[in-house]
């Protein structure tokens, strides 16, 4: 084949067309053509090929060995050409395509399993690349465009604000995440009355205004903390709590992960209300990430 040969979907299609029909004159009322435009297209294939692939008589048309290595490929090659134009429009509507989503751990026990699943219900052809972050390294990532969306805590940092947009999501109160046995029953409790038990907290760089809002709900209890242990991770905390370590103030949802030698129980008095939400950024083009927000932004019915 010559540098400047171009082998064309029509060449293809009318070679499937004779190889089916295995007759010149059957395969061009097929395809709605007289027999010798037919016939010459099909001699210009053999040419830029350079091999013949019919072996043809007066009576018959049958495939050489090279036409017939080339038919399955060419049906393949044609079934995937009409394929194009519905794939390029399920990609311009958000249905195929890639989500990157990143998510605070938190997000784990709450809103992410259900909002994964409507939105593979609706869209099953999108693949979902998911990441587990703390909200700092998904503001940073966010605005070096590196994932599409996250699950995250508020506020946005003054320097995001301009390039992202925020939807609230989730209000849930916080709980005491204790040591089996510590307390009995499963009433509500103060704090003053576990204030023996040291603190696990995350850093404070991690989410500031999460951590401050802990360390407040100590403060209006009259009780000063003592920070025992700092971990990133919601799960390590936990665990933490279940090696008896000290206890945890988290979010309500985050009793969904149970542990052994961990009792969850509400708190008495006024609690603050935590709240979960999307981030993203606000000049994204991507049609998937778009199609995950409308989503988002209907409730199911």
């Amino acid at each position: 084949m010559s540098a400047d040969s171009r082998l064309e979907l029509r060449q293809l299609r009318y070679f499937v067309a004779v190889a089916e029909e295995k007759h010149f004159g059957r395969a061009a009322i097929r395809l709605h053509m007289t027999q010798p435009p037919l016939s010459q297209t099909i001699q210009a294939l053999e040419e830029m090929l350079g091999t013949p692939l019919f072996a043809r008589t007066k009576r018959s048309v049958a495939l050489t060995p090279a036409g017939m290595a080339l038919l399955p490929e060419a049906q393949r090659l044609l079934q995937q050409a009409s394929a194009l134009p519905d794939l390029a429009r399920r990609a311009a509507s958000g249905a195929s395509g890639l989500l990157s989503l990143s998510f605070i751990s938190t997000a784990d026990y709450s809103i992410l399993p259900p909002l994964l699943q409507q939105f593979r219900a609706r869209y099953p052809q999108v693949q979902i690349d998911l990441r587990e972050a703390t909200t700092d390294v998904q503001l940073e990532d966010l605005m070096q465009g590196k994932i599409d969306a996250g699950l995250l805590l508020p506020p946005l940092p003054d320097k995001a604000q301009s390039a992202l947009d925020y939807l609230p999501l989730l209000s849930e109160p916080l709980v005491a995440a204790i040591p089996s046995g510590v307390v009995r029953g499963k009433n509500a409790i103060a704090l003053r009355s576990i204030r023996e038990l040291p603190l696990i907290i995350f850093p404070r760089r991690i989410s500031p205004a999460f951590h401050d809002t802990i360390l407040s709900c100590f403060r209006d209890a009259g009780v000063t903390p003592d920070i025992g242990q700092e971990a990133i991770q919601m799960q390590t905390i936990v665990g933490l709590v279940s090696a008896g370590m000290g206890m945890a103030l988290v979010p309500q949802s985050v009793s969904n992960l149970q542990r052994p030698g961990v009792d969850y129980r509400p708190l008495t008095g006024k609690v603050p209300l935590i709240e979960t939400g999307l981030a993203w950024r606000r000049d994204s083009a991507s049609p998937v990430l778009r199609a995950f927000l409308d989503m988002v932004a209907t409730p199911p019915t």
